[in-house]
């Protein structure tokens, strides 16, 4: 869950972007506005991007924008927390206008996840690769992960379209309530699905992936687990790592959500493809001290307990924006795309813009900027060789960029 991920599209003479929010009350009305001042300056969008509250009817803020954008495609989801150009923001309405002379845009669905995640990662694969002849770079996707687990989302849609293909993204969130969540497609309000946008053409692509966390002690294995519930790390109940460090604190954990304490201390899992720890925010202690986290842990894994702190996070979100900006060689930005997890934005409190204020120093001051807090990001750790396999992420800083060949 605690993932921070940045797309940044960047400026090629071809690329232009815009950007906008609302909190107008009435969900129509914010919908329009929003896109309004999106489309601004872009006079025929080629995809509008749609981050919103579910404090809104749904299907009015779509009409709302689409009143403004017409017939452009349209993609979007549902959030924990908005992020735009002016910083981080929440129960609103943010929307993107993109259009490009170098990048064509095909959007698709995976369909409803139904407890199959897999499948519905492979087929929102199979129907983008149907609907282009052009190479097909890059796979944006947005998610329910209430319902599927994201990792095998994910793995379904790597499986299908193989390394060559980049995959980022981020699961949808509705205001940290965990309980539904939506993804938009064009006109329609999908519940506990899959959609995705594909990006073919011929572009350069950049990639920064930091978290900040570091470990505590010596790894311990995964001795038993299913999916998220990690029952046992090293054969003994897996909510011990956290007892032998924090002591009677523990305790409290089976009261309410473990997740209050695993915004600085979450679990970290070791990876043959980065020195980088995959990190897992556990959730939720039960009775017998198993373990669910964010996303899968699986029997074998190498685990430690993770610390952090808003500086050394904020650090991290510096850091991938910059090594995002130096793999495109100079090229300009001319959107910022940002994933970011909702505990990243429970971590900083009244201090998230200032998160948001380290990317844009990177990158650039006024360049149109939208984003969400999201319940998991999606991205490889790099673009070269054994890197370039996707990810599901928590608590996580992933910037891409790109940009014209």
């Amino acid at each position: 869950m605690k993932l921070l991920v940045l797309i940044l599209i960047y400026k090629f003479m071809s690329t232009k972007a815009g950007t906008g929010f609302s909190q107008n009350p009435d969900a129509t009305k914010a919908g329009a506005e929003a896109g309004k001042k999106a489309m601004a300056q872009i006079a025929q969008p080629e995809l509008i991007i749609v981050f919103a509250s579910v404090k809104y009817d749904q299907e009015k803020v779509l009409a709302g924008i689409k009143q403004i954008s017409g017939s452009a495609p349209l993609i979007g989801c549902s959030d924990a927390g908005e992020i735009v150009t002016e910083g981080s923001k929440e129960k609103g309405v943010a929307v993107m206008a993109i259009t490009s002379d170098e990048i064509d845009f095909i959007t698709a669905s995976g369909g409803a996840i139904n407890g199959q995640p897999k499948q519905a990662g492979k087929k929102l694969a199979q129907e983008l690769k149907g609907k282009t002849n052009n190479k097909l770079n890059c796979l944006m996707m947005l998610s329910d992960v209430l319902t599927g687990n994201g990792a095998d989302i994910v793995r379904g849609a790597q499986e299908e379209l193989g390394d060559e293909v980049l995959l980022f993204g981020g699961a949808a969130g509705d205001d940290f309530a965990f309980k539904k969540t939506f993804v938009y497609l064009n006109n329609q309000v999908l519940a506990s699905s899959l959609v995705g946008v594909g990006l073919a053409g011929e572009f350069a692509i950049g990639i920064g992936v930091r978290h900040g966390w570091e470990p505590i002690g010596l790894s311990l294995k995964v001795t038993k687990s299913a999916g998220a519930v990690v029952q046992e790390i090293n054969n003994k109940p897996a909510i011990k790592v956290y007892e032998d460090y924090f002591g009677k604190q523990a305790e409290a954990m089976k009261k309410e959500p473990l997740a209050k304490m695993a915004i600085t201390y979450p679990l970290g899992m070791k990876i043959k493809a980065s020195d980088e720890f995959l990190v897992r925010d556990p959730i939720t202690v039960d009775e017998q001290g198993a373990i669910t986290c964010a996303a899968e842990v699986p029997v074998g894994a190498e685990v430690n307990l993770m610390i952090g702190s808003k500086e050394e996070a904020i650090a991290a979100a510096k850091k991938a924006a910059s090594l995002a900006k130096e793999q495109l060689k100079g090229t300009a930005p001319a959107a910022i795309l940002v994933f970011n997890c909702i505990a990243r934005c429970k971590l900083f409190g009244r201090y998230a813009n200032d998160e948001i204020k380290a990317i844009k120093s990177v990158l650039g001051e006024n360049v149109p900027l939208i984003g969400f807090y999201t319940y998991g990001e999606i991205a490889p750790f790099g673009i070269s060789g054994k890197y370039r396999q996707a990810y599901f992420h928590n608590e996580t800083a992933v910037v891409i960029a790109l940009g014209e060949k």
